[in-house]
């Protein structure tokens, strides 16, 4: 709405909205300095830019962290697995810990200009928190569009989880990598549940 009250027409784009989240951020920050800080930013967003390609696009710098958007279910998260890879490389082979969790969430969103808002972006704001570092935790509207389309990844159920601001809960799989699974296999679902 406008304020004069009237009705305006915003876009609705259909896809999957990904954050990514630095864990311990603001304690790496007061240890090692604003300028490590940034250079843990900087490689964050190099290495998710290389892995983006044509995939997505960054949305937007979220002070630690970074809003994303696929059209794909299918790219979110592989891309998603295919970072935490690069995340861990990465941190193997320098100082600086690269600690990220990330949350993705499949759905319809509004646009805003360059942004994105909605209840589905809220959705997947509030699955990052709930991720803890190393993962890619996804909710069950993002399985479903990924369908049989995926043999390499697994998702393994971590239940439904309550969040603040989400009206009811939100069935949440991890993504994980399957290797050795059989090319034309569907991706292998797990009910396995996990205490957070």
């Amino acid at each position: 709405m406008t304020l004069s009250g009237r009705r305006t027409s915003v876009p609705v784009v259909e896809g999957t909205v990904m954050f990514t989240d630095i864990v311990g951020f603001t304690e790496f920050t007061a240890l090692r300095g604003d300028a490590d800080a940034l250079a843990l930013l900087s490689t964050q967003e190099r290495l998710v830019l290389q892995e983006l390609g044509s995939k997505g696009r960054i949305v937007k710098e979220l002070g630690d962290g970074l809003m994303l958007w696929f059209e794909d279910a299918c790219d979110a998260v592989t891309t998603g697995i295919a970072l935490q890879e690069q995340f861990d490389a990465q941190s193997a082979a320098s100082d600086l810990p690269l600690w990220v969790r990330i949350g993705a969430h499949a759905g319809r969103q509004m646009r805003r200009g360059d942004d994105l808002v909605g209840h589905d972006v809220n959705v997947a704001a509030r699955i990052v928190q709930l991720a803890g570092p190393g993962e890619v935790v996804v909710s069950e509207a993002t399985v479903e569009r990924v369908g049989s389309r995926l043999p390499g990844v697994a998702f393994d159920q971590l239940g439904p989880a309550v969040m603040k601001g989400i009206p009811g809960p939100v069935v949440l799989y991890r993504a994980l990598p399957a290797p050795g699974r059989d090319s034309g296999a569907a991706p292998a679902v797990t009910g396995r549940f996990i205490e957070r």
